[in-house]
């Protein structure tokens, strides 16, 4: 038996490799091979079965490496009842409520042999939330592996968070066991990455969702000792984040729009992210951070104090909700191109907008921005402060800091911005609003609590730190849009602005926000020499005089748009013979303000 989990992780790479490679030849060979549909991503014919190469990999390896506990032995019982129903599944197409049974099936030996989430006193409802814990990871591993290397990639991030974990408790069998996964998942994405010769199918994904699920469930003792009750409730879920975050975006998403939460469908986050204008692989990779940033996180939390993972936490649950909202207004669906037309109309307009919209989410999201606020500037000054007098002084004066905050916020007008157009005189509005909020904050405790034992400094730094997550929080939609790509950035045709200036800036910004001119704009052109070189927004501005011809053939452009009306004559027409010779389509584009009739 090996102790070396590397050498373990490397020994099932290697094993995974060969078993995959052998697996798709086999999948060829005899048909086993998916064919694209209108609901699914991928576009030519795959390879099935990946899920057998991973399977047997971790299971042999782990025979040949592992000494097997008696969790690890029920850990692997249950995950390949899973395997055999995923293979079922993938050889029959069985339905759902069959697949469903056959999860309780792999359920009732984990949770039979004591593997439970601890989450309560009550044993019977930790079974209960437990079973509810395995068969929801399980499926959202089922919906997460929507695109090419995405569910495996994921879980093998999500796998090597466990392994540190399991290392840093000295839970050296359950390491090499974990090892061994990760080192099979990593070898089967060497062909599942984009682009895809074989996926991992039911068997694949239900194997991989149990076995995470419930590997997870051997972290909760750590050198005979109970971990602290965040670690408890937090470890897991952080650990797993992006599939119950993409399962839970499109399980309410769907019942908006009056959809089975079972059915396939290209409106996950990675969907939206291609829609968006990110390629593939990129998205996957930015799921790939995602999943990364809450692994670190996991670890993270076990050696802070509980306050202190609870506000980390609470940001990161925050910026999750933020680009869960913005994803939300990407359209993926038929009908929400008509909803959004009849918005007053439409029951799912009002449920979609409640978010962004209306007020209800802005005001909540700044109760807990003023409370993380307020508790970093406590933490900034005093450290760690919990089991001192400062303590009970943050939390007697936080809900009078809340009221009044949120009461400036309304009276100075911060209600009345919309984020997308977030910009310097709403910074000057964030501003009056922190800065009457602190002020009428430090009076009211004057009244109250004669401002006895508290710190001036605290409510300095706060009004900062206030300042500048009220900012963050509502730039972070124009932060996204400057981000990402366009979404037609690589199927649009691509145009060349003429004009660095204020218009073609205003050009430039409506080509972005209005992906109906299906235009890919691949930089400016200006004669003025000072402008060569510089950056609008991501773009480059070129030299326009005399090499006009040879940047557009550098950059294929297709059509060129002038951003400006006196333009020098002489200059158009020889605007016009490049565009002439070079068959590039030339317009002006231009902000116009005509009259009508009352007719």
């Amino acid at each position: 038996m090996l102790s070396n989990p590397f050498i373990a992780a490397a020994l099932s790479f290697i094993a995974s490799v060969a078993l995959t490679y052998a697996t798709r030849a086999f999948a060829r060979r005899f048909g086993f091979v998916a064919a694209p549909k209108s609901n699914r991503w991928h576009k030519k014919p795959t390879a099935m079965m990946g899920g057998a190469a991973i399977f047997l990999t971790t299971v042999l390896i782990s025979a040949g490496v592992v000494p097997f506990s008696k969790q690890a032995q029920v850990v692997v019982a249950g995950s390949t009842v899973l395997f055999l129903i995923g293979l079922i599944d993938d050889l029959l197409h069985i339905k759902p409520y069959q697949k469903l049974f056959g999860q309780f099936i792999g359920t009732a030996i984990i949770v039979g042999f004591g593997l439970v989430l601890p989450w309560t006193d009550s044993d019977i409802l930790n079974i209960a939330i437990t079973a509810f814990w395995l068969v929801g990871i399980t499926n959202a591993i089922n919906l997460l592996d929507n695109m090419d290397g995405l569910a495996a990639g994921i879980s093998a991030i999500a796998a090597f968070a466990l392994a540190i974990g399991f290392a840093a408790s000295g839970q050296t069998n359950e390491l090499l066991l974990v090892s061994v996964f990760v080192g099979a998942l990593t070898g089967f994405l060497v062909f599942n990455f984009n682009p895809a010769s074989i996926f991992m199918g039911d068997c694949g994904s239900m194997f991989v969702g149990f076995f995470l699920s419930s590997s997870v469930l051997m972290t909760q003792v750590v050198g005979g000792r109970s971990r602290s009750v965040v670690s408890v409730l937090a470890v897991p879920a952080l650990i797993l984040i992006v599939p119950i975050f993409d399962t839970t975006f499109v399980t309410v998403l769907r019942k908006i729009w009056g959809r089975k939460a079972s059915e396939g469908g290209r409106d996950h986050t990675s969907h939206r992210l291609v829609a968006l204008g990110l390629s593939e692989r990129d998205a996957v990779l930015m799921l790939y951070a995602l999943a990364l940033a809450a692994g670190a996180l996991s670890l993270l939390v076990n050696q802070l104090e509980t306050t202190q993972s609870l506000a980390l936490i609470a940001v990161f649950i925050l910026i999750l909700t933020i680009v869960g909202v913005y994803l939300s207004k990407v359209k993926v669906y038929k009908e929400q191109e008509e909803a959004l037309a009849l918005q007053d109309k439409a029951a799912f307009g009002f449920l979609l907008n409640l978010s962004h919209k209306r007020r209800v989410f802005e005001i909540i999201l700044d109760a807990f921005l003023i409370t993380l606020s307020y508790y970093g500037s406590y933490s900034v000054i005093f450290g760690t402060f919990e089991d001192t007098q400062n303590w009970s002084l943050f939390i007697k004066s936080l809900p009078i800091l809340i009221v009044l905050q949120l009461f400036s916020f309304l009276v100075v007008g911060v209600y009345r911005g919309i984020w997308r157009y977030t910009g310097i005189q709403d910074f000057v509005t964030f501003a009056k609003g922190v800065i009457l909020g602190s002020v009428l904050s430090i009076f009211a405790l004057l009244a109250v609590y004669r401002f006895q034992d508290f710190s001036r400094t605290v409510f300095i730094y706060n009004a900062f730190i206030l300042f500048a997550a009220i900012a963050v929080s509502r730039l972070a939609f124009r932060l996204f849009r400057q981000l990402l790509p366009m979404p037609n950035a690589g199927e649009g045709r691509k145009v060349l602005i003429y004009g660095a200036g204020d218009g073609g800036e205003m050009i430039l910004r409506e080509l972005k926000n209005n992906p109906t001119w299906n235009y890919a704009p691949v930089g400016f052109v200006d004669d003025n020499p000072l402008k060569t070189d510089k950056v609008i927004h991501g773009l480059r501005v070129f030299g326009g005089n005399g090499s006009l011809a040879q940047i557009c053939r550098d950059n294929q452009v297709e059509e060129i748009l002038i951003s400006f009306r006196d333009i020098d004559p002489r200059r158009l027409k020889e605007i016009r013979a490049v565009c002439r010779d070079s068959e590039i389509s030339l317009k002006r584009a231009a902000l116009r303000i005509e009259p009508l009739d009352f007719e």
